[in-house]
């Protein structure tokens, strides 16, 4: 016996389905319209009393990395290496929070989202 195909009408989905599905969507557009304007923010960081400066952008790509003049001599080369190793650790410490910050703000609003998760225990 042949099978015959389905000539019913498809299903539709209930409006909170199609509410939730246009959410999600929005959310998506959102987070990556965030992601690239991430690219534009910087973080500024100093360490060592503003011996050594940082820039680092919201994707943690170090920008620029400035140095007193007077820290340029042999005898503080340890000190100077540790100064820019805690100004780079400082600096994507806080590019990360920012990235973090502008996605809660996206994704905060998914309440329903959230709910959903939750309940799967996925949330």
């Amino acid at each position: 016996m042949a099978k015959r195909p389905y000539r019913g009408k498809a299903k539709s989905k209930s409006p909170k389905a199609n509410n939730m599905m246009a959410q999600f969507q929005q959310m998506q557009q959102d987070m990556a319209a965030a992601q690239a304007a991430l690219e534009n923010e910087t973080v500024t960081v100093t360490s060592g009393g503003g011996a050594v400066t940082v820039v680092i952008t919201g994707h943690q790509r170090v920008k620029s990395i400035e140095i007193e003049p007077d820290l340029l001599t042999p005898e503080d080369v340890d000190f100077l290496q540790d100064m820019i190793v805690a100004a780079v650790n400082s600096a994507i410490e806080q590019s990360q929070a920012l990235s973090a910050e502008r996605m809660e703000g996206i994704t905060g609003d998914m309440g329903g989202l959230n709910d959903m998760l939750g309940g799967l225990g996925l949330g």
